[in-house]
């Protein structure tokens, strides 16, 4: 056969030209543009896709637990203390501790939260206290910023309940760019997005060079021969590759110029951990957790730890103070449906974030103190 039959006989390498380019499916992420009220969505894809961010809302809310109310009139206190833990909240929950509990992952999800206390048929007590979802909430301003109405969006068209003084609104961390509130997640979606584009890149490499590959070349002068010889070295290697997966051990043998690598091992796979931590340290700085709390295990000293835990229970502080008035007026309404004097207090549980060990020791050493206080007074 002469070569210019040769060359017509032999076959082009053919060469891909689609592939599929792979997203995360957290879209939202990407192309993201703050619109003010639209962000909803966005914040509950950036808490749904990283694990930290929705670990650190959980744990704030639970954290921020432990309320009671005392009022003026010790005939209402005990029938008070059980309509707090009894009151229905909707989805066969009870008690305003469950209700705050999703008062809160709104207000830092959403910057904002919307209830609504439900008053009894005979309109002498509380049926239940909800909570609303914020996307079909708007708030229309009025002449004033003491005066705003609340609004329903239903479909297409939006309307205004008619009691509006059994509604009850709290923004959280409002600003005056932002008078309504500003999701904790605010500032997160970027920082989100290159996350997550980086654990979809590190998925991907790992299954092109964690699933070995096996190139194999056939080197001849004849191309005809090249061909049947590379259609028998594809018949025996994957006769072999069978063997392997079924627990038997099988040898490859072939004659002639072959090359046979494994596809991806010269590469290296770029490292992830220090991109990773840095966005991780951003994200964890702004929900204000210790990262130990988090099950992060950064450099801390012991001293750095106990700082962290007084800073965060400050931040504590502050979010419940947001939070009293909203008990403060269901408390007051109840109250005055009974017929009794409507002034009450909110009382919150000591947030304890300190060892029990260093708690007796601090104890004991006060306790010491004061003896030695008062030895020094009886002396003289």
């Amino acid at each position: 056969m002469s070569a210019g039959r040769r060359k017509k006989t032999e076959r082009a390498a053919a060469a891909a030209q689609l592939r599929d380019t792979g997203r995360h499916p957290f879209v939202q992420l990407d192309g993201y543009v703050p619109l003010g009220q639209g962000e909803t969505a966005l914040y509950r894809a950036v808490r749904e896709a990283v694990p930290v961010v929705d670990a650190a809302v959980c744990k704030l809310v639970r954290l921020c637990g432990g309320v009671s109310a005392v009022c003026r009139d010790g005939r209402a206190q005990e029938g008070l203390d059980r309509f707090l833990r009894t009151v229905s909240v909707g989805r066969g929950q009870r008690g305003i501790q469950a209700f705050l509990d999703q008062y809160l992952d709104s207000m830092f999800v959403c910057g904002r939260a919307v209830g609504e206390i439900v008053p009894a048929p005979d309109g002498r007590d509380i049926a239940a206290v909800l909570c609303a979802d914020v996307s079909r909430v708007e708030v229309k301003e009025g002449d004033s910023p003491l005066d705003f109405t609340l609004c329903v969006r239903d479909g297409g068209t939006v309307r205004e309940p008619e009691r509006q003084e059994l509604l009850l609104f709290t923004p959280f961390q409002p600003e005056a760019g932002a008078p309504y509130g500003a999701s904790m997640l605010r500032s997160m979606p970027f920082l989100a997005d290159i996350l997550m584009k980086i654990f979809e890149a590190v998925g991907k490499n790992w299954e092109r060079m964690g699933n070995v590959r096996f190139a194999v070349v056939c080197k001849g002068e004849d191309g005809a021969a090249v061909q049947d010889r590379c259609a028998q070295v594809a018949r025996e290697w994957s006769a072999a590759m069978q063997a392997g997966r079924n627990g038997a051990v099988r040898d490859f043998v072939c004659a002639g110029d072959v090359d046979i690598r494994a596809i991806g091992a010269d590469n290296q796979i770029l490292d992830s951990e220090v991109p990773v931590r840095q966005i991780l340290e951003q994200l964890v700085a702004k929900t204000g957790i210790p990262p130990f709390l988090l099950g992060l295990s950064w450099s801390s000293t012991e001293r750095m730890s106990a700082q962290q835990a007084d800073i965060l229970t400050s931040e504590i502080a502050a979010i419940r103070r947001s939070l009293e008035p909203v008990v403060e007026r269901v408390c007051e309404l109840w109250l005055r449906l009974k017929g009794y004097d409507d002034r009450v207090r909110v009382d919150w549980l000591d947030v304890n974030l300190q060892d029990e060990e260093s708690e007796a020791r601090a104890a004991l050493y006060r306790a010491q103190a004061r003896a030695v206080e008062e030895e020094k007074n009886g002396n003289l």
